[in-house]
């Protein structure tokens, strides 16, 4: 099978598209024909060695973890799925791969109505935005904070807020807040003077801040908030480190099956946005990879073996 790869970290031209042996599905595995995978700020951040630790690559790798196909074969012990059925959800060998593993447990079936493009870019900004909510432990009539709402996790997690009673406010730039507030967010424009704007659209002030930009608004919803509490951020920045406010990583982890299950039939009924801003080739995954790390794309970006 053709799949991206990469020798040694570096940029975005490191990667390459090699002919590699498929995987074989063994015990609880199964195959999965690779029709669509989302591209991730991990991936690129894996790719540059972020995540390493400082040890070199000991041997060629793949990126990426959210995909959606069609059931190529399944291992002994594999029940509920079989060869030809559509699912999504994530993967346990690279995504950006014309095949992948995974097991019944990290997927979903995928609607006949939802396109793959769509379903590959799902699992883990759903996840991470269901289990923030969850960590903040959000009731309706609350206010929360989101800072960059207008991204991938940002409007996931405004959508899921916003259904579940709890009153948003988001921060994003000026061209993307006309399509934050269609979400049910009240918008905010990034910039000087931001914490005076955010005390206009909450002027009783918020219960919880949810940080997925790291661009600096985290000092201002500590303020609004009263403290750390209940101020999350995934983005991991130093300014968190200063203030004292909890990072999230790992994505949805075990949440991330119960997220999808809830989002997924909103998506296809049309009550749920989820954009894709971008579909790449593999050959493309560089330009994919570098549209996440320096561009704002306005939706998911999708890598199509």
């Amino acid at each position: 099978m053709r799949a991206v790869r990469f020798h040694e970290y570096g940029d975005f031209d490191v990667l390459a598209v090699e002919e590699v042996a498929a995987p074989e599905p063994e015990q609880g595995q199964l195959s999965v024909r690779v029709r669509a995978a989302g591209v991730n700020p991990i991936d690129w951040k894996v790719l540059h060695g972020l995540l390493a630790g400082g040890k070199p690559l000991g041997e060629p790798r793949g990126l990426g973890v959210d995909l959606a196909g069609v059931v190529e074969r399944v291992g002994e012990g594999v029940e509920g799925l079989a060869p030809g059925d559509e699912v999504l959800g994530a993967s346990i060998t690279p995504a950006y791969a014309e095949l992948a593993l995974s097991t019944p447990q990290m997927l979903i079936r995928k609607p006949p109505g939802l396109s793959f493009e769509v379903a590959g870019g799902l699992a883990v900004v759903v996840g991470t935005a269901y289990a923030t909510l969850d960590r903040l432990a959000l009731e309706p009539g609350e206010t929360l904070l989101i800072a960059g709402a207008s991204g991938a996790v940002g409007s996931v997690a405004v959508q899921l807020a916003v259904a579940r009673g709890v009153r948003v406010v988001g921060t994003a730039g000026e061209a993307k807040l006309e399509g934050l507030r269609a979400l049910g967010a009240t918008a905010v424009a990034y910039g000087d003077g931001l914490l005076e704007r955010l005390r206009e659209a909450a002027p009783e002030g918020i219960d919880a801040a949810l940080d997925t930009s790291g661009h600096g608004e985290l000092e201002a919803a500590v303020e609004l908030a009263g403290g750390t509490e209940r101020v999350l951020t995934i983005a991991g920045s130093a300014q968190a480190a200063e203030l004292g406010v909890r990072f999230h990583a790992g994505g949805g982890g075990e949440l991330t099956i119960p997220a999808l299950q809830e989002v997924v039939p909103l998506i296809e009924s049309g009550r749920f946005s989820f954009p894709v801003a971008g579909v790449y080739a593999l050959e493309e995954a560089g330009a994919a990879l570098r549209e996440s790390e320096h561009g704002r794309p306005a939706g998911k970006l999708v890598i199509v073996p």
